[in-house]
């Protein structure tokens, strides 16, 4: 299925810029008899992914949204976890993004 989705882009019709609301992690997580934490993880993953596949096509701007003032009001075990998650992906992460071009602010 991947071989046939790749080969239908068509490189000029692609958006410069796309934007991701990371949303629904803890809803997934749920549906999964998960924690809402490890939904958090797997919506991390699929960021990565995304990220990943973006830049290999050429998509020159990534917004993701990831963390909404309404979030704090969540269990404060959720938002630390949350915290915790950001931190260790930037840790982990951030050389990679440097060195492939991708820019972070935040």
């Amino acid at each position: 299925m991947k071989g046939k989705l790749e080969s239908s882009i068509v490189p000029e019709k692609l958006p410069a810029h796309i934007a991701i609301i990371m949303d629904g992690n803890g809803r997934w997580a749920k549906v999964k008899n998960l924690d809402r934490i490890s939904g958090h993880r797997e919506g991390m993953k699929s960021v990565r992914s995304v990220v990943r596949a973006a830049r290999d096509l050429g998509v020159r701007y990534i917004t993701l949204y990831a963390f909404s003032a309404q979030n704090w009001q969540r269990p404060k075990i959720e938002v630390n976890a949350l915290m915790e998650l950001l931190k260790h992906y930037l840790s982990t992460e951030s050389d990679k993004l440097i060195e492939n071009g991708i820019r972070l602010n935040a």
